[in-house]
């Protein structure tokens, strides 16, 4: 059985990366102008604040949205990540 503290950390990878594609398709470059409101239960604001580590309102907006938009392209960039190595990895050479 998978630790909570475990399945936190992976959904937080899988948000990274869809931020990851959206701002590798351009789709988070130039100046934020769009306003974007809802009100929203709080309980569903509190968990998805928790499972995604958004920080913000519009950070937790931007990691939905990114969510959306690369859910199908998803699969295939993982795939892609095979045998990569960020450069931010210490491999301890």
């Amino acid at each position: 059985m998978e630790s909570p503290l475990k399945k936190k950390l992976v959904r937080s990878d899988r948000f990274h990366d869809a931020l990851t594609i959206a701002r590798q398709a351009g789709l988070l470059r130039g100046a934020k102008t769009e306003v974007v409101r809802a009100r929203m239960p709080k309980a569903l604001v509190r968990k998805a604040r928790a499972t995604s580590g958004a920080r913000s309102d519009t950070e937790l907006i931007e990691i939905a949205l990114s969510n959306l938009v690369v859910a199908d392209q998803y699969p295939d960039w993982l795939l892609a990540q095979q045998g990569t190595v960020g450069k931010e990895v210490d491999l301890e050479f």
